[in-house]
């Protein structure tokens, strides 16, 4: 079985997926002028720019909710796999894929922004939604739909739920059943309360779980600040095959900079599209911004963070495709959650492997919170006018036993699992929002006119000429 999954994820992640996520990056970062670069600054100011409403969450809650998606154990654990696979110069191409997926990242959000319905009184939306409204093609919506459900509820959970299991039994004598039990009972407290409970959540542990890390990681930094250098040639020299030790592994570092990157920050991935439709806002590429800012936090800070303090410390291994290891620094130790564990444990002996262990389960609980937001939207959409609530029951618990066996699993068959629905759905999203490109760089333009006449942007569709968007033409309406 475990074969079969491998072969699978060896399709999905061809070469063709590396080239079309890097090419769509590079594509919408020039035709958008290179918005993640000159927009920086309104970013931030967006944030914390809007307030919740009966209908929609706050621009806050709904990058909360997007953190806590992208912001999980890729962090940690997919920052180490990364460098165990294609050595340090992997995480350059982590870099890449961020930078230029920021910009595939405002694209997919204001999409979702656009058309988003008003469904059980609350905002809905995402790539199944603006597929169907922007590309008139119903069958492909359902097809991302389905797809959608089948990874964030029941593929990807089990990579979040067996590092928190794996953390907490490398810190703590606490079997992997045991802690996948208590995450599950956790997580049903939650997301029984519905989308709001999820907003409000994640507005508290996110800002407390990624402060206290990187509080932590700042630290570590700060006394190796003199290696910053070296450790930043390393890495370049790596990332193009100018590094003799890790020469062998230069497409590796490629492929596994962009896969472990795209996992990391979900850009292009279709998963922040939900979130971003969530939001209440007045126009769609005040969204688009906020969800382009997330990109930066979860890959160019965290994970820049956690490999700093990897490296510094010399706290891993380089595996050799041709079998054994480039360099092999902490023997025995398999890769993943450990090497952060390690490297915090060489400045923080008596405390650094369970704070990574409870850092580990707060990042990835809060993700697996938003798997099921984003399972729920598309259930939701596939079920159109009908409210069969009984079937969000069901899913309910597809989530939480897939949480509890992700927790025993082995972490190869999890990753692997997970890797596949990260891939199916990026093939699905990216080659969408390239079809459907221009109704958000219509967006953009408008909001760069009303910006430049001195107003705070408010959209209007039927001036733009951008059609089905549905929820924004009644508030035209109404506003008359």
């Amino acid at each position: 079985m475990e074969k079969i999954i491998a072969d699978i994820n060896d399709i999905v992640w061809s070469n063709a997926l590396i080239i079309l996520c890097l090419g769509t990056g590079i594509y919408f970062s020039v035709v958008t002028k290179f918005l993640q670069v000159r927009y920086f600054r309104e970013m931030i100011h967006l944030l914390f720019n809007s307030s919740a409403s009966a209908k929609g969450v706050s621009s806050f809650q709904a990058f909360s909710i997007a953190i806590a998606g992208r912001v999980g154990t890729g962090n940690i654990a997919g920052v180490a796999t990364a460098i165990a696979m294609g050595g340090p110069g992997a995480i350059f191409w982590m870099w890449m894929i961020a930078f230029l997926g920021s910009a595939s990242a405002f694209i997919e959000a204001t999409l979702g922004q656009i058309y988003k319905e008003v469904k059980d009184g609350q905002y809905r939306g995402g790539p199944a939604f603006y597929i169907e409204k922007g590309l008139g093609m119903k069958r492909y919506a359902v097809v991302f739909a389905v797809a959608t459900i089948i990874s964030t509820a029941l593929l990807l959970p089990g990579v979040q739920s067996n590092s928190i299991a794996m953390g907490i039994r490398n810190a703590f004598p606490v079997s992997p059943i045991v802690t996948g039990g208590a995450v599950s009972f956790l997580l049903a407290l939650i997301i029984f309360g519905g989308v709001r409970r999820i907003g409000k959540v994640a507005e508290i542990l996110v800002p407390f779980m990624a402060g206290a890390y990187i509080i932590m990681e700042v630290i570590i930094i700060l006394v190796n600040i003199a290696e910053i250098p070296a450790i930043m040639s390393l890495i370049i020299r790596s990332a193009f095959n100018l590094e003799p030790a890790f020469a062998g592994v230069f497409g590796m570092a490629v492929s596994w900079g962009v896969k472990r990157g795209i996992y990391s920050n979900e850009a292009g991935q279709g998963t922040a599209p939900h979130a971003a439709a969530a939001a209440e806002a007045s126009h769609p590429v005040k969204q688009g911004l906020v969800q382009a800012f997330s990109v930066y936090v979860d890959t160019l800070f965290v994970c820049t963070a956690t490999a700093f303090m990897i490296l510094f410390t010399g706290q891993y291994n380089v595996v050799n495709p041709a079998g054994g290891f480039l360099m092999e620094n902490i023997p025995g130790v398999p890769f993943g959650s450990e090497f952060t564990q390690q490297a915090v444990n060489t400045h923080f002996p008596t405390l650094g492997g369970s704070f990574v262990a409870i850092a580990l389960l707060l990042f990835a609980f809060t993700t697996i919170m938003a798997y099921y937001y984003i399972a729920e939207t598309n259930l939701s959409y596939l079920m159109g006018k009908h409210n069969y609530k009984w079937l969000y029951v069901v899913l309910r618990f597809l989530i939480l036993g897939a949480t509890f066996l992700g927790s025993v699993k082995t972490a190869e068959s999890a990753w692997a699992l997970g890797d596949i629905g990260v891939g199916i759905m990026a093939w699905l999203n990216i080659v969408a929002i390239l079809l459907l490109q221009k109704p958000a760089l219509r967006a953009l333009k408008d909001y760069q006119a009303q910006k430049k006449a001195g107003l705070d942007p408010v959209f209007n569709p039927t001036e733009l000429g951008i059609k089905q968007a549905d929820q924004w033409e009644k508030q035209e309406m109404i506003a008359r």
